[in-house]
């Protein structure tokens, strides 16, 4: 089965996730900095979380763009990634509404976490259907770098509530690890 609807439907539930984040910053009904400064979190968060959320886009399209078909298996994982993404915005404000509660930062971590495990599974799933000796399963290699990111998410879920710059600079860490798109698949598939 073509891959192409699976695409755009990913692509248009990911730019509705970013649409639904910024729409929920709130303008300020002052002009000076001092308006500004009480929504800091609340603007880092959605900052955060549009970096991750562009993470998850890039990297989902190198996969699929090495994907030589799918099935319905396929499918239902990508619709798993999916789902936890679209948790993010509301987790990103709770989170930044609530800069200094650990609750709601653990809770950020949880739909990280399980948009990671989503994103593994689908890109199980998708090399499980591809086989093991196509081109993606040995661009994907060993995936060090994603089992370092559930590593690190793990660590952060917790110690939300130890303190909560803990978990948040781990959360940052991540991200930073992913900013780099992951060139795996792009440099060891051409275009066909």
């Amino acid at each position: 089965m073509s891959k192409t609807r699976l695409e755009a439907f990913s692509d248009a539930v990911i730019a509705i996730i970013m649409t639904i984040m910024v729409l929920e910053l709130r303008v300020p009904h002052e002009s000076g900095w001092q308006a500004v400064r009480p929504l800091a979190p609340t603007l880092l968060a959605y900052v955060l979380s549009f970096v991750y959320l562009a993470i998850y886009w890039n990297n989902h399209h190198h996969l699929l763009h090495a994907t030589t078909r799918v099935n319905g298996a396929i499918l239902w994982a990508n619709t798993h990634l999916l789902f936890w993404l679209s948790l993010v915005p509301f987790t990103t404000g709770w989170m930044g509404e609530n800069h200094n509660a650990p609750l709601p930062t653990a809770i950020y971590g949880i739909v990280l976490i399980l948009a990671a495990i989503a994103y593994t599974i689908l890109v199980r799933t998708i090399l499980a259907h591809e086989g093991p000796d196509s081109k993606l399963a040995r661009a994907i290699g060993s995936d060090t770098k994603g089992y370092v990111s559930l590593a690190l998410y793990a660590a952060a879920i917790p110690l939300a509530f130890v303190h909560e710059l803990i978990a948040d600079g781990l959360y940052v860490t991540v991200a930073l690890i992913w900013l780099v798109p992951d060139r795996r698949i792009e440099s060891r598939i051409t275009d066909r």
